[in-house]
This record gives structure tokens, C-alpha cells and sequence, in this order.
């Protein structure tokens, strides 16, 4: 991979999570009965953020679990464990039934995760409603999904890759763009 531009410092990265915030609090008229999922692994970095800003602006906790994906993916077949393929436990220890559910990612390209994760929720009960709050929106969509909340649209060629960086995981907090 070449490295092609910085995408989102971490200070445009905090200004992309603290409008989602507030707009989710704007389109669900507070945090009363909304809970945020993050899709393991940088999708939960940011859940976690996502609810810090929502306690700061509302006064508020919002709960916040960790969606494991991976037994809904479309491709579960052709992966291995060479592939990376290991199945890590969803960790939501409160109901999500009649709650608004918020999925957040870090990136969105085909929605095939996206489809894989309403699947996951749909398997732990009926919410209200799911919401979907991501990152940064790369296009190239290969089923109809859209994100509901958007830090960044970043239209890219398909043989581009963007990374996002969280400090948990990778030292640095930023979104890279690099060529496959």
C-alpha cells in the first residue's frame, strides 16, 4: 500500500463525532430510549466517543455495547482463519427491545457490513428502530443501505483504501488514504 493523504486529523475526527452527536440528539429529540452499537473493532472506538459527546451535551449516558459481525457475513464461507476469520462475542448487556439503536462504523463502502450488523441486532431482539452513524462514506454501495449520520464523504476509486486510525489500536488517531 502507498500512502496517497491524510483524510481526517484527530481534531477534524472530534469535530465529525461532536456534530454526529448533537445531530443525533437533534433527530431523536434527546437521548431518552437510544443506544449506540459499535461494530467491533474501530466502529466500538467510536461508539464510545460518540456517548462521551452525548454525556457532555445532554448530561446523559447513553449505553454503549460491541457488535461481533462476523458469523452474519455474506462471505463466511470463503473465510478461514488464515483470513483473519475469528469470532469474537457481541458484548450488549442491556435490552435493546423498544430502543433506537444506533449502529456505528468507521467506514462505509459496499453496506455488506452494514447488512450483517442489522442482522446481528435483529438476532438479540426487536428495537424500535436502527439508525446508522459512520465515519466516513466512501461510496461504491453494492446494496441499499445509507448511513443516517456522516462525518466525512470521501468519493474514492476502488482501489484506494481508507484507514481509520484509533489510538486503542493504532498509536495514532486519524484517517489515512492509501493505493492498494
Amino acid at each position: 500500500m502507498t500512502f496517497k493523504a491524510q483524510l481526517m486529523t484527530q481534531e477534524e475526527m472530534d469535530r465529525a463525532l461532536k456534530r454526529i452527536a448533537h445531530q443525533i440528539l437533534e433527530h431523536n429529540a434527546g437521548c431518552e430510549n437510544v443506544v449506540l452499537l459499535g461494530i467491533r473493532r474501530r466502529g466500538v472506538s467510536l461508539a464510545e466517543k460518540l456517548a462521551g459527546y452525548i454525556l457532555q451535551i445532554e448530561g446523559a449516558a447513553v449505553p454503549v455495547g460491541t457488535l461481533d459481525i462476523t458469523l452474519y457475513r455474506d462471505d463466511l464461507t470463503e473465510l478461514s482463519a488464515e483470513d483473519g476469520a475469528v469470532v469474537n462475542k457481541s458484548s450488549v448487556d442491556f435490552s435493546i427491545k423498544g430502543k433506537t439503536v444506533i449502529l456505528v462504523d468507521d467506514v462505509i463502502y459496499t453496506g455488506r457490513t452494514v447488512r450483517a450488523a442489522m442482522e446481528a441486532v435483529l438476532a438479540l431482539g426487536r428495537p424500535s428502530g436502527i439508525q446508522l452513524a459512520i465515519l466516513i462514506d466512501r461510496g461504491h454501495r453494492e446494496l441499499p443501505i445509507r448511513p443516517d449520520y456522516v462525518g466525512k464523504n470521501v468519493p474514492t476509486a476502488r482501489s484506494e483504501i481508507v484507514s481509520v486510525k484509533v489510538d486503542e489500536f493504532d498509536g495514532c488517531t486519524c484517517v489515512d488514504l492509501y493505493e492498494s
